[in-house]
């Protein structure tokens, strides 16, 4: 793979790669990072894969445009937080925590930090929950659960019965965060995405697909959430 930059204001860096399937110049922008990607069929020439970039500018820049952080969480705006955006309030506190319907900080300056370290707190607490819930559901146990920031996906169950989640998950709505819950715990029984998964999934979470879609046309917007860090 390489970069090349498309010059302006701001300049744009385009991963270029090569796919023996491609049968076409493709350009991507990811909805979860802004990463623009050029993918070539093996034999294209590198210059006609620039072109292909460079007639394409105007759309480009509309479509990174709408992908600008969503809003930068600091005292005096909001954060969301189980689907309700709260006020963010800083001072009159030791640490932060919900009060009146609002998160309160000890401080200004660092009022983004704060609060995502509540929320990763507060993730933690959630997902462990549901974890040991739609575990008890089906009769299995998982090893260990951690929290991350992850960008490609939003939980995971490794085959070592280690669950991971996205701590963002804490800023949806409550019964989106169990659904991710009981997707990973049904893995704990069927380590794939066959018919008989979801036949697991259903039976633990029957409003799943309501949920599944949500994140699906909401979900990025919770990655574009910036806390100033």
């Amino acid at each position: 793979m390489s970069v090349h930059r498309l010059n302006g204001n701001p300049p744009i860096d385009v991963t270029v790669k090569r796919s023996a399937r491609a049968r076409r110049l493709s350009l991507r922008v990811s909805r979860l990072d802004g990463k623009v990607t050029l993918t070539l069929p093996t034999r294209t020439p590198l210059r006609e894969g620039i072109a292909f970039v460079e007639e394409r500018e105007i759309w480009l820049r509309q479509n990174l445009i709408k992908l600008a952080p969503e809003a930068t969480v600091a005292a005096g705006g909001t954060v969301r937080y189980r689907g309700d955006e709260l006020p963010v309030v800083a001072g009159a506190v030791k640490r932060a925590a919900i009060i009146g319907g609002a998160l309160h900080v000890p401080d200004a300056a660092t009022a983004g930090v704060r609060a995502k370290a509540y929320l990763k707190l507060r993730a933690r607490d959630a997902l462990a929950e549901a974890s040991d819930r739609y575990a008890g559901m089906v009769g299995r146990d998982y090893t260990r659960l951690s929290i991350r920031d992850t960008r490609s996906r939003w939980g995971s169950c490794s085959s070592e019965g280690v669950l991971m989640y996205s701590w963002r998950l804490i800023m949806a709505p409550p019964p989106v965060l169990d659904y991710v819950a009981a997707h990973e715990v049904a893995h704990l029984v069927e380590m794939n995405h066959s018919d008989a998964f979801w036949a697991v999934v259903a039976r633990i979470c029957p409003d799943y697909q309501t949920h599944r879609v949500w994140l699906r046309k909401n979900g990025d917007v919770l990655h574009r959430v910036n806390f100033g860090d």
